[in-house]
Parts: C-alpha cells; sequence; structure tokens
C-alpha cells in the first residue's frame, strides 16, 4: 500500500523560527512537504482556498497546522477559531507553536480548540528536540485518515 504523502503547513512570521521548524522536521524525513506562510491572512486564504490558493491541485489540505500565535494582518487565534468553526477544515489538527505562555493564550487556545499548545524553548537543542518529539508524535504514532 503506498504512503499517503504528509503535508504541514507552518504559519510563522519569524524566518528564523520556520527555517528551525523546517530543517528539524525534514531532517526527521517523516514528512513530504512544509508549506510556510508568514502570515494569518494567507493561512485562510490557502486553507478556504481563496485568492492565489484557488485551485485545490496546488493548495493540498495539510494534515497538520503549525501556527504562531503572533501573526500579522491576522491574528492566530483568529485564524484557529476559524478554522475550527468551519466544517471544512475543522479536523485537521492546529498545534500552537509559540513564545507565549502567558495563561489567558493558552486557555483562549484551547477554548477555540487547538489540538495542543506549545511554547518554543529559547534554547536551540531544546527547541530541536521538542520538534522531533512532535514530529513522532504527530507524524509517527497519531492515527490519520487514509
Amino acid at each position: 500500500m503506498k504512503k499517503k504523502p504528509f503535508h504541514i503547513l507552518l504559519v510563522e512570521d519569524n524566518p528564523d523560527h520556520a527555517e528551525i521548524v523546517m530543517h528539524c522536521l525534514e531532517e526527521g524525513q517523516m514528512i513530504d512537504k512544509v508549506l510556510h506562510l508568514m502570515d494569518g491572512k494567507a493561512a485562510l486564504e490557502y486553507l478556504f482556498r481563496e485568492g492565489p490558493y484557488a485551485d485545490s491541485e496546488d493548495s493540498p489540505r495539510p494534515d497538520l497546522i503549525l501556527l504562531d500565535l503572533r501573526l500579522p494582518k491576522v491574528s492566530g487565534l483568529d485564524v484557529l477559531k476559524k478554522i475550527k468553526d468551519s466544517q471544512q477544515v475543522q479536523t485537521i489538527p492546529v498545534v500552537i507553536l509559540t513564545t507565549s505562555n502567558a495563561p489567558a493564550d493558552v486557555n483562549r487556545a484551547y477554548e477555540y480548540h487547538a489540538n495542543s499548545y506549545l511554547v518554543k524553548p529559547v534554547d536551540f537543542g531544546k527547541y530541536a528536540d521538542m520538534l522531533e518529539t512532535l514530529g513522532f508524535y504527530w507524524l509517527g504514532w497519531n492515527c490519520r485518515v487514509a
């Protein structure tokens, strides 16, 4: 049986953070594609196939969304709420990947049905370890629709 490709949508406005995430995930060789978008508006356009992402062939549904909270144009919390309020895309797991450990942010993310909330460690080694564990869980252990 052919393995279904695994696509991740990374929504992160900091290019350095995005580079770390993409490097760690690609190094684990568990993913087929990471699409990096820099703001919440582009993420919503992609997910709802609007504007430059209207062609479903060029914008396959991701299997996992890694979402920062502090984004330009549309905040990560607003993106999360729109995802989880939509029958089109609400089943896509959303992992919040942010620098904020503020209780209000954590609580709001879970109120909006985030599947997980991870705080980016400052230490690169710990960040890489966290991403490796994230990859093993979501890409290796977690069951997904074929």
